[in-house]
């Protein structure tokens, strides 16, 4: 059974990681964004809670975030492993987890953290683009359209979101080195984190994370 949780800055590839790991090894891929919304949308009593500091513009306590993840965890596709992709983000919910997993007679196995350089994240992220229309995604460097601005696929509208200008993906990568770095730390002592070098290509990135998940299973 592999538990697994997947740590990396944003831009790091961990999406992208997390969907090649779910055709291998056909384990539930669990963004907890994905499942936040989904119970803020579906009103279910966390979901409400949850609504109500969302709306008041107050951060969610750990114990409602904590929570839905739980209810997540409980449904039957998870029993044969699952990939956390988002959570934890910093030590007391990693400690609320791991008292969480004790109590079902459960563990984390690995902790998979995707490491890049924040100048080149910041390439990345400051350089994709998005149709407003069928949402592909390009990069002005590494993935341009044919035509400057408008969409291969469907002939929309590129355009830069604004959670990816330069100050914006500055902010976002201060916040995780101060709340989510110091879970590598928990995890290192724990023996579970298993790190990998982003900057490689993707391929390479999946084979040595699947190499080291095999050789822990021995």
């Amino acid at each position: 059974m592999i538990n697994m949780i997947l740590l990396g800055p944003p831009g790091a590839g961990k999406g992208t990681q997390a969907e090649l790991l779910v055709d291998r090894y056909h384990l539930p891929h669990i963004s907890t964004g994905d499942i936040f919304r989904a119970a803020v949308k579906e009103g279910s009593p966390l979901g409400q809670k949850a609504k109500a500091f969302l709306d008041a513009g107050k951060l969610v306590p750990d114990d409602i975030v904590v929570g839905i993840v739980k209810e997540r965890l409980n449904q039957p596709d998870c029993q044969e492993g699952f990939i956390l992709d988002g959570f934890p983000r910093t030590i007391p919910q990693a400690e609320m987890l791991d008292s969480y997993l004790t109590e079902v007679g459960r563990q984390i196995t690995a902790v998979i953290n995707i490491e890049v350089d924040f100048e080149v994240l910041i390439r990345r992220l400051t350089g994709r683009r998005v149709c407003r229309n069928c949402h592909a995604v390009y990069h002005i460097a590494n993935k341009p359209a044919k035509n400057p601005g408008i969409c291969d696929h469907c002939g929309g509208e590129i355009y830069q979101r604004d959670d990816d200008t330069e100050e914006t993906v500055r902010k976002r990568l201060e916040v995780y080195q101060e709340q989510t770095e110091p879970l590598i730390d928990y995890y290192r002592k724990c023996g579970k984190l298993k790190t990998f070098n982003g900057e490689e290509p993707i391929q390479t990135v999946f084979d040595q994370i699947c190499f080291a998940l095999e050789e822990q299973k021995g």
